[in-house]
């Protein structure tokens, strides 16, 4: 088997390890039709949307293992989250990585730590 093979399915226990949560920003709008979590856009600035015009569709939050994901994985859930609520970008403000001690603390005490994110799932509606 190729080494590619081996590791789909541990990037896939990965990325399922995140738990993600939403809030809506206004519960009473209409629901938005779910995307494909491939075209969700990432921003990592507000700047960068100066020239679009978005709503603001939901808060997600984002927590895992601090030892059993990373960055790239939390991103993907949380991608994935924005998708099914419709959205098609986050604004990514910051994932909170855990610190070398936090990891040998956790590790010592067989705590773990988590890795923890936030972002703010837009739907993007053109150009202003």
């Amino acid at each position: 088997m190729s080494r590619t093979l081996l590791l789909v399915p541990l990037s896939l226990a990965l990325a399922a390890s995140v738990r993600t949560k939403s809030v809506l920003v206004d519960p009473s709008a209409p629901p938005l039709p779910a995307l494909d979590p491939a075209n969700v856009r990432i921003f990592t600035s507000s700047e960068e949307l100066d020239t679009l015009a978005y709503t603001r569709v939901a808060l997600i939050e984002a927590t895992a293992s601090g030892e059993l994901t990373s960055q790239s994985g939390m991103l993907q859930a949380m991608r994935k989250k924005a998708a099914k609520l419709g959205a098609n970008g986050i604004l990514l403000p910051s994932i909170n990585e855990p610190g070398a001690g936090a990891k040998v603390a956790g590790a010592v005490f067989g705590t773990g730590t988590q890795r923890k994110g936030n972002v703010v799932a837009i739907r993007i509606t053109g150009r202003r």
